[in-house]
């Protein structure tokens, strides 16, 4: 959960920073963030049905 917390808290960082930041990195680093939030849930699906 804390790792969770921790995606959220850096998402939100991104996105205040995404005003300075080229919309180009803003979207690589969007689609990073959603990735691996992406694959967290995943896992923590296959761990619910086991």
């Amino acid at each position: 959960m804390i790792v969770l917390v921790a995606a959220l808290l850096l998402m939100g960082v991104m996105l205040g920073a995404v005003v300075q930041l080229p919309a180009s990195v803003s979207l690589v680093a969007g689609a990073v963030i959603g990735c691996w939030l992406l694959a967290f849930a995943v896992r923590e699906l296959r761990a619910r049905r086991n």
